[in-house]
């Protein structure tokens, strides 16, 4: 069973949002989704400054299985990317929820936060793809 942090929200694409408490949060894909992917060889940097949708694609992440897209959880403006992972996208295998963090996003609307998943929520959605 995947690893899935109370304390986070989710999306049905599986990325995680941590509320950072400033009006800021923290996105990176879950346990699961990494488990899926397999061996990360590369991540594609996300631009400060890139405005992005709730559901825009704001990334490329390649395995040695495969590329797959991953999903801005929330409305908001990048204001960090996790540039260790351009020397080493593997992190994100090994540590998911922490060192393996993708972006950092200025909030457009906090209230967007109570439409992403729950733990429970997003453990029915990982049990429902087996």
């Amino acid at each position: 069973m995947s690893n899935i942090p109370n304390e986070l929200r989710y999306t049905s694409t599986h990325e995680w949002v941590s509320d950072n408490g400033d009006g800021t949060v923290t996105v990176g894909i879950t346990d699961h989704a990494q488990e899926l992917l397999g061996d990360i060889v590369f991540i594609e940097a996300v631009d400060s400054g890139r405005e992005l949708d709730a559901g825009e694609e704001f990334t490329v992440i390649e395995s040695v299985k495969a590329a797959s897209d991953s999903y801005a959880p929330v409305k908001g403006t990048v204001i960090e990317f996790n540039e260790a992972l351009e020397d080493a996208p593997e992190t994100i295998n090994e540590e998911p929820y922490t060192d393996g963090w993708i972006m950092k996003l200025q909030l457009a609307d906090a209230a967007e936060l109570d439409d992403l998943l729950d733990a429970a929520g997003y453990a029915e959605v990982v049990a429902n793809e087996a």
